[in-house]
């Protein structure tokens, strides 16, 4: 195994779409694990579908936005650097507005992930469900 946590000052130095790769993997097995453990009987493929509804780039970016004014500085800085990287890839299933504000919301996640702040990482990915169980509808309200 590598040598983990990485410092703050490490973790800065990995180009932010590693940071985004690593986090979109994390962020993943967290929706899997509360989707198991919350529908223990849920085929597969319907487990695929409604993993989809938190992963989705439009669903990461209304997280983001909510969450924004809620983070420190430092993961402010990973955020937008995320964001503001320039992807080679073009989304074919998402807005590139949504798709910039889901690759910061990936990269703060893999940074979290490799600084070792657990419990960060965890209280980001709670709020993120109850942003998502609330709904679009919720949002327009606000």
């Amino acid at each position: 195994m590598l040598q983990m946590p990485l410092t703050d000052a490490g973790a800065r130095n990995y180009n932010p779409l590693s940071l985004a790769f690593i986090g979109d993997s994390i962020y993943e097995n967290y929706v899997r694990e509360k989707l198991i453990l919350t529908h223990p009987t849920m085929l597969p493929r319907d487990l695929h579908i409604e993993a989809i509804q938190y992963v989705k780039a439009a669903s990461q970016s209304r997280i983001i936005t909510q969450l924004e004014t809620q983070l420190s500085e430092e993961e402010h800085y990973i955020y937008k650097r995320g964001r503001n990287t320039k992807s080679h890839t073009i989304p074919k299933n998402a807005d590139v507005l949504d798709y910039k504000r889901a690759s910061g919301f990936e990269a703060l996640i893999g940074y979290l992930y490799l600084t070792g702040k657990k419990e960060r990482l965890e209280e980001i990915i709670m709020y993120s469900f109850e942003v998502i169980e609330r709904g679009e509808s919720y949002d327009e309200k606000r």
